[in-house]
């Protein structure tokens, strides 16, 4: 299972404090304009979200439920920008949709909703559509969106059109000899694409690029980036081939895991990736420090040519890291992998002259991954039973019971109202033999592959037949008590259940028809 959203938000927020920024006079007087004008952010629904879609060539939506925090606290910031935007020419139009409304959750499913509030950016009649990656209040949304209309790529004309590119970030400008061609086509297909996450250029003249030569073999895309080698060039244009570039060419060979805000972004695209990482936790401000780094980054040079991203981490930054893999200070410096299985494995106290030996022991398939688990509860008496990672399966798939899960972080205000529900819900059924609510610790505990964990709290209801659902219910005691007696098997239903499985065809491969 991936590293989740809300934990990939946690990792980096604990990694910086950002002060905030003083309240200017105009943006007072912005707000109280605001506050007092119509509603800018249009409301969409299941019944016209298609026609808005087709309608505005360029909309902003945001997936929200009314009970969520962080959609409360975008709600004054989204309508704000709303009502800025609307006076760009063009106009930029922002909306929203309520996830949680019954005939709404069709569209929050085709368009892969997983937490709110989730942002999507809708082009061109809804053919294209991207996450929104940008700021969360309003002055940021400003900026982001109006970066996002118009050309995906701008002409660089002159030298001083091309001075942007050293401002510490990563740019990728195609260089050709006329504006037209296949290759051209496909760098623009790709800009729009990837419009979100990079800012595209595009110019005849090698020479005005920093670094640039005017004898360089066109057409050719060059990547411009504050790290390693500073500039990288490819001239395969195939699409799929060009966005692997960009990919591969847009990290740092090792990333850094440190209080400095310019690294987050890197920090951002690790996490999220699918690949193996391989992590070094250390004490940055002590003497061994580059003595580690020098080994690590031998290490990296010697492996570079294994599928597996690399990340050195500063102790004191990385705490949110550390509550996620079930780490603690005592163990480092450690050096942790976790591959695209979730599989982990860790050498703690390990020592810089054994960084080497331990990656390759790991290549060779030497290693034993361990499970991150809270004890196994001696006593657990309370309506809602206390699951941790080393009974999971046994309670929720081998109990032959019916069992709504939640999983939950303790620091949740979500999970903390949740609990005095589900503590009346499952005292509610405690007469029903064949029904368990329980609850697991997602911090304290790796969540299985069969659950997908992306926010705070998540609930699922598996059946004794081993059907999983997760649970979009109402969240009071009452609607909780009602979907389970619904929605429940009985020990009949799941042996039929059990019997109908048995006797489906074992799956050699597909059948024609769905292919």
């Amino acid at each position: 299972m991936a590293i989740s959203k809300v934990w990939i938000s946690l990792l980096l927020a604990l990694a910086v404090v950002l002060s905030a920024p003083a309240a200017r006079a105009e943006e007072a007087a912005a707000a109280e304009e605001a506050a007092a004008a119509p509603e800018a952010v249009l409301t969409l629904h299941a019944d016209n979200f298609d026609d808005a879609i087709a309608k505005h060539p360029f909309i902003l939506v945001e997936f929200y439920a009314p009970w969520c925090g962080h959609c409360k606290s975008l709600a004054p910031e989204y309508e704000k920008a709303a009502q800025l935007l609307s006076k760009h020419d063009p106009a930029i139009v922002l909306a929203k949709v309520d996830a949680n409304d019954e005939k709404n959750k069709p569209l929050a499913g085709k368009y892969e909703v997983q937490g709110f509030p989730t942002l999507k950016i809708f082009r061109n009649g809804g053919k294209n559509i991207q996450e929104y990656k940008g700021p969360r209040e309003a002055e940021g949304i400003v900026e982001y969106l109006k970066k996002q209309v118009g050309p995906a790529s701008k002409e660089i004309k002159a030298p001083e059109d091309a001075t942007y590119l050293e401002d510490g970030k990563i740019h990728i400008v195609g260089v050709f000899t006329e504006f037209s061609g296949t290759e051209f086509t496909n760098f623009l297909e790709l800009a729009e694409k990837l419009r979100s996450d990079y800012d595209f250029g595009h110019t005849v003249h090698a020479n005005h690029l920093p670094r640039g030569d005017a004898a360089v073999e066109r057409p050719l895309v060059r990547l411009f980036k504050p790290f390693d080698e500073l500039v990288v060039d490819s001239k395969d244009f195939d699409v799929s081939a060009l966005e692997k570039f960009i990919d591969a060419s847009s990290t740092p060979k090792v990333v850094t895991f440190d209080k400095n805000p310019d690294n987050h972004p890197y920090l951002l695209k690790y996490f999220q990736s699918n690949a193996p990482k391989a992590m070094l936790f250390l004490n940055f401000s002590t003497g061994p420090f580059e003595s580690f780094k020098s080994a690590y980054y031998g290490a990296v040079e010697e492996f570079s040519g294994k599928d597996v991203k690399f990340l050195i981490g500063d102790i004191e930054a990385s705490q949110g890291a550390f509550q996620y893999f079930g780490l603690k200070e005592d163990q480092a410096p450690l050096i942790l992998i976790q591959d695209s299985d979730s599989k982990k494995f860790l050498k703690e106290q390990v020592e810089a002259g054994q960084i080497v030996a331990w990656l390759k022991d790991y290549f060779d398939g030497k290693l034993t991954p361990f499970r991150k688990s809270e004890p196994i509860p001696e006593a657990n008496n309370e309506p809602v039973k206390v699951v941790v990672a080393d009974n999971i399966h046994d309670v929720v798939f081998k109990s032959g019971k019916n069992v709504l899960i939640e999983f939950y972080a303790p620091w949740c205000g979500h999970c903390k109202k949740l609990a005095p529900i589900l503590d009346e819900a499952a005292a509610t059924l405690q007469s029903e033999e064949d029904v368990v609510i329980a609850k697991i610790d997602a911090t304290a505990n790796d969540v299985p592959g069969e659950f997908d964990v992306q926010g705070y709290p998540t609930l699922y209801f598996v059946t004794p037949s081993g059907k999983k659902v997760s649970y979009e219910g109402g969240r009071t005691a009452d609607e909780i008590v009602d979907y389970i007696k619904k929605n429940k098997e009985t020990a009949g239903q799941a042996a039929a259940a059990a019997t109908e499985k048995a006797a489906e065809p074992a799956a050699t491969e597909p059948l024609k028809d769905e292919l």
